[in-house]
């Protein structure tokens, strides 16, 4: 590939239309979204990471395996054409960029270079639930260390990113597993040769289906083909029952299908081959590793598929462990939270020479749209303290109240749509104001005002069906003296 990153910058301009299905979102989200980066990057710099900003736009061919032999190159990405009538795309994801950026940048930069990067990047697919055409994605990487230590590393942050995104450590797990011990598999049922490679990608492509299929569904699909409830046939891969029998004994050697430790179960069915045992090693190294392994939420699970024709050794992927459901109790398949492993070959298209490197990436957006089923981000998403503008010859002190409370950590806004009192309640509501600061002409004589606990007064009034109970006790609302606004309004949050 030409050397284009010596180029002088140049105004592109696009020749289409921008494509459709970009997000909307609202100021809450974009909130929760920062709040949410703020808490990831604040455990990568602890671990002595640095950040790394790159551009949007990269030359197509840079993207590798996303370049299709067409005229356009549209196929999973967003492209248009420079003033050279070179094809650039937006970024599909920050890795590619990274290999760029390292190549250009090998002999200056400290190796091994440990980096993270948060931005946005585009997919050029069909949106569905916790998937978009315009994502947030969290990198972390190191380049420039061999196996196992720096895998061990990147896992167990891994870890420590997702609960720190909000994720409870039962509520998740990191799958681990390794390219080199499925290439163990290849080998032991005659599968390794350069003239195997179609079979191979049918064998796997068979193998990434064991939780939609079970077992039955993958012997024939390894096998004869299979066909489906609507009738559509699917040629299998022609396998032997001898070795079907054995690519199933790999995929229910994880722990959700048996007792044993799988890695054990791994080094007895592929130990005598010279990929499987390096493979069975590296993740052996890095258990050992990691001090507290048995207390976190990471697992060895070698049916995990996904992305192995792009890493080359160890391989994570972050899953939910229970299911999620939407408002109507319906299941919600969120697919996986984050990945990644290692790929030493990566960084070579553009230098030539093999640079090891490993990382993981987190899908921001993904874990965002995931607590919102699971209801845990109410804290995340809270909106604005709303003062209610009751009187229009006091704004001035109605601002003057919003200003103490930001002048305390807090936000807040004042009312401005010049609507009545309830209808001002129900924007408190839409804007998930967690209080509201209520002072007409009475408090204000008396040098009070209300404060509205507006979450608590909520669940209150699902069980209050007697409106004269709920009148005389109202225990979400109390008075103040104006002097006390600030401390009041932080007792209140700090119930949430």
């Amino acid at each position: 590939m030409a050397d284009k990153s010596n180029k002088k910058q140049k105004t592109f301009r696009p020749k289409a239309r921008i494509p459709r299905g970009f997000r909307d979102r609202l100021g809450a989200e974009i909130a929760a979204e920062r709040e949410m980066l703020g808490r990831i990057s604040a455990v990568y710099e602890a671990h002595g990471f640095d950040a790394l900003e790159t551009p949007a736009f990269e030359y197509t061919d840079a993207l590798g395996k996303f370049l299709p032999d067409v005229d356009r190159p549209n196929q999973g990405v967003f492209s248009l054409q420079d003033d050279d009538e070179q094809w650039m795309s937006l970024r599909y994801d920050l890795t590619a960029p990274l290999a760029r950026f390292v190549a250009e940048n090998y002999d200056a930069l400290p190796k091994p270079f440990r980096r993270y990067q948060m931005g946005p990047v585009w997919r050029n697919e069909k949106p569905g639930p916790g998937r978009f055409r315009q994502f947030t994605q969290c990198d972390v990487d190191t380049v420039g260390a061999p196996a196992p230590y720096a895998d061990a590393e990147i896992c167990a942050l891994f870890a420590d990113v997702i609960e720190a995104a909000g994720i409870a450590p039962e509520d998740f797990f990191i799958r681990v597993s390794n390219r080199k011990i499925v290439d163990g598999l290849f080998e032991k049922i005659g599968l390794a040769d350069e003239g195997d490679v179609e079979t191979r990608l049918t064998v796997m492509r068979s193998m990434d289906k064991f939780d939609k299929f079970g077992a039955e569904g993958v012997g024939l699909l390894l096998g004869p083909g299979r066909k489906d409830e609507s009738g559509d046939f699917t040629d299998g891969a022609k396998l032997d029952d001898a070795k079907i029998e054995t690519v199933l004994a790999f995929l229910t050697s994880g722990p959700e299908n048996s007792n044993a430790d799988p890695l054990s179960v791994i080094e007895q069915l592929l130990g005598e081959t010279s990929s499987g045992a390096e493979g069975v090693a590296e993740l052996q190294g890095i258990k050992a590793s990691i001090p507290d392994f048995e207390k976190r939420p990471i697992l060895f699970d070698c049916s995990v598929i996904r992305g192995l024709d792009y890493y080359t050794g160890p391989v994570f992927e972050a899953e939910f462990s229970s299911g999620l459901t939407d408002a109507k109790g319906r299941p919600v398949q969120m697919g996986s939270i984050g990945g990644g492993g290692r790929y030493d070959g990566l960084v070579k298209r553009f230098k030539g020479v093999e640079v090891p490197a490993v990382g993981v990436s987190v899908g921001v957006s993904r874990l965002l749209a995931a607590l919102e089923l699971k209801k845990d981000a109410a804290e995340v998403e809270r909106g604005p303290v709303v003062i209610l503008a009751l009187e229009k010859d006091q704004m001035a002190e109605y601002q003057k109240m919003a200003g103490d409370l930001r002048k305390a950590g807090v936000r807040a806004e004042v009312y401005l749509g010049g609507s009545n009192f309830g209808k001002q309640l129900k924007y408190a509501d839409k804007r998930a104001a967690p209080v509201a600061v209520i002072q007409g002409s009475d408090e204000r004589e008396n040098g009070e005002l209300q404060i509205k606990d507006l979450v608590l007064g909520a669940e209150l009034s699902k069980e209050i069906e007697d409106n004269a109970e709920w009148r005389e006790g109202q225990p979400a609302q109390f008075s103040v003296k104006r002097d006390e606004l600030v401390e009041a309004v932080k007792k209140v949050l700090a119930r949430r």
